[in-house]
């Protein structure tokens, strides 16, 4: 007797199909629809990548935090200081956000896994509250402080010939950060890592006793996500 694997079914096959049609629709959006349109789906598109990044970490992973706004102020804080006082464009910023945001995120995570439960996620809001008060004190290196400041006119420029582009341009970035979230837990969660992670949701003595590293994985889920959630901020 032989065994048949099938990685899809008709259904998904065709759920793939309108997902694709879906995403087309998306990509032609500014050409198809309104301005204000366009805002609200890609303020959808970046909601979406918050949501799905930290079910990641909270749903698979169990790490309840509620200091993740932590990562989307620092991402917005070190990508306008490049491109104010280094002069890059917003692009490369934004990758090197998420650069520094990980490497930010590692004594972090040491810190914050020393507690359990609760505890943890009471720690991730001070941590949060810290960075907050820190970013109050920045308002004497023209970063506006608490408030926070604007990119300025000429980098917004830079994105593209014409506001019609560079509203496209927003929108598209947004579109792809949202979208690209997605398909990243998706593909993570089909993948082994996936597999341990659901494992560690269900129950990490089971895990651990199948040898899954259950304090490696979290703490580089923890990295990548304060890492994608600086990008997405």
């Amino acid at each position: 007797m032989s065994l048949s694997f099938t990685r899809s079914t008709k259904t998904s096959r065709i759920a793939a199909l309108l997902a694709v049609v879906l995403v087309a629709l998306l990509i032609a959006t500014p050409f198809l629809a309104s301005t204000a349109t366009q805002q609200l789906i890609g303020q959808m598109m970046i909601y979406i990548a918050l949501a799905s990044l930290w079910n990641l970490l909270a749903g698979y992973t169990g790490l309840v935090s509620v200091g993740q706004q932590a990562y989307v102020g620092l991402g917005v804080y070190i990508m306008v200081s490049f491109t104010i006082y280094l002069g890059l464009h917003p692009y490369f910023a934004i990758p090197l956000a998420g650069v520094l945001a990980a490497l930010i995120s590692m004594p972090v995570a040491k810190l914050v896994f020393r507690l359990q439960g609760a505890y943890f996620a009471i720690g991730t809001w001070v941590v949060a509250e810290v960075f907050r008060l820190i970013a109050s004190q920045l308002g004497s290196v023209g970063l506006g402080g608490g408030s926070g400041t604007s990119i300025p006119t000429p980098v917004m420029q830079a994105l593209a010939v014409n506001k019609f582009w560079r509203e496209a341009s927003i929108y598209w970035l947004a579109l792809s950060l949202g979208i690209g979230a997605l398909a990243l837990v998706y593909g993570l969660l089909r993948s082994r890592i996936g597999l341990a992670l659901t494992a560690i949701r269900d129950s990490e003595i089971a895990s651990s006793s199948l040898g899954v590293n259950i304090g490696r994985i979290k703490y580089g889920v923890y990295v990548a996500t304060a890492a994608l959630t600086a990008m997405v901020g």
